[in-house]
């Protein structure tokens, strides 16, 4: 999980990155995966200046040289890769052409990186850095019918599946010498059977995933209600389920249907958080007033003597004052919330100053 801290350095780096352009392919992007020899990339690094020697055209040439050179060098400075790997960026950025301004940038990311990539493009490759951004809460995904079951988790905007479950449950229509209440009774006994297998792999997928924030089902038909109200899911998982969609499709067409339709729930739990936040905050202000507080300098102050449990910063705030209340407060060991104003308590806080506290210990008058 990326903390507000976390993101906010992120998109601090991904902001100046982007404003950057090669006038040809000479901006240098390294990507260093988690657990990979650092030293391996410096040696790649110095056999691409080799192969840069054959550039034709003679500035390109040198700003492709001296990019690789200055990474080369910084890289240097690392004993070893660092835990989640590295992100360094490294070109020519002079606003003027024949000048040369050769800077280099790097960034320990907040989530470990799986991918090494070495790019010499026009612009820096930013894609790994701005998905990160994109990664809050994980969520279930559950797509079913009476034939098969499809689950996934979803992370940003990433569905990952997990397992695809067939059932045995036979057809509507009966053939041979049974009767028709018992060819009933039969349907329903493999239904039920399956419905505790899918709860069973559930069980095993979600109990104990960190972040998991919610469990969406759906499906064609009532299966899906008959899944979720029946004795299946534990109760854990059960309170966790937080919308139930109508579907025209399973399989791997279901589980993109079921994230296109769960927009409104996803948002409305991200919202929630906000709000729940907030009005833990409004209702401390009416009772225990001495263990919140808001404004600008009555916060900032608190912050300083480490009075602070929990900083509330409306997204209104200028990104540059963000940061640094999020560096301070990260010094006292205090935790911040980005509050949106899409919700009424949001406006709120935008109203008062856009900055809130609360705080660790009773204030007196």
């Amino acid at each position: 999980m990326i903390d507000a801290v976390q993101r906010q350095k992120l998109r601090k780096v991904i902001k100046e990155l982007e404003t950057y352009r090669g006038r040809h392919t000479e901006l240098v992007s390294v990507y260093i995966p988690a657990g990979y020899d650092i030293v391996k990339i410096i040696n790649h690094l110095a056999q691409e200046q080799g192969t840069a020697e054959n550039i034709k055209s003679t500035a390109t040439r040198k700003n492709v040289i001296d990019a690789l050179e200055r990474m080369i060098q910084h890289l240097r400075l690392y004993k070893r890769t660092p835990e989640n790997g590295l992100a360094a960026f490294s070109g020519n950025v002079a606003e003027r052409e024949g000048q040369s301004d050769v800077q280099v940038w790097s960034i320990e990311p907040p989530m470990p990186l799986k991918i090494r990539i070495y790019r010499c493009d026009k612009e820096f490759v930013l894609e790994p850095l701005i998905d990160m951004l994109d990664i809050k809460e994980v969520y279930g995904l559950i797509v079913m019918d009476r034939r098969e079951a499809d689950v996934a988790v979803l992370k940003g905007k990433a569905i990952i599946p997990t397992f695809t479950l067939s059932s045995n449950v036979p057809g509507k229509y009966k053939t041979g010498g049974q009767s028709a209440h018992r060819f009933a009774e039969n349907r329903e006994l493999a239904a039920k059977e399956f419905y505790h297998r899918i709860a069973d792999h559930v069980k095993e997928k979600f109990f104990e995933m960190e972040g998991l924030k919610g469990i969406i089902v759906g499906g064609p038909g009532p299966t899906k209600y008959e899944f979720v109200d029946g004795d299946f899911l534990v109760t854990d998982l059960k309170k966790k389920v937080i919308g139930i969609k109508d579907l025209s499709y399973t399989g791997q067409f279901g589980l993109q249907e079921l994230l296109e339709k769960s927009q409104d729930v996803l948002a409305k739990e991200e919202v929630a958080e906000e709000k729940k936040i907030m009005n833990q905050f409004f209702e401390l202000l009416a009772k225990k007033p001495g263990m919140v507080s808001y404004g600008h300098i009555q916060v900032e102050n608190l912050i300083d003597i480490g009075a602070v449990e929990t900083l509330l910063l409306s997204e209104e705030l200028e990104d540059s004052e963000i940061e640094r209340l999020t560096e301070k407060a990260a010094s006292k060991g205090t935790k911040v919330m980005l509050i949106s104003t899409e919700t009424r308590e949001g406006v709120q806080l935008k109203e008062m100053g856009k900055i809130a506290a609360l705080l660790r210990y009773e204030m007196q008058e």
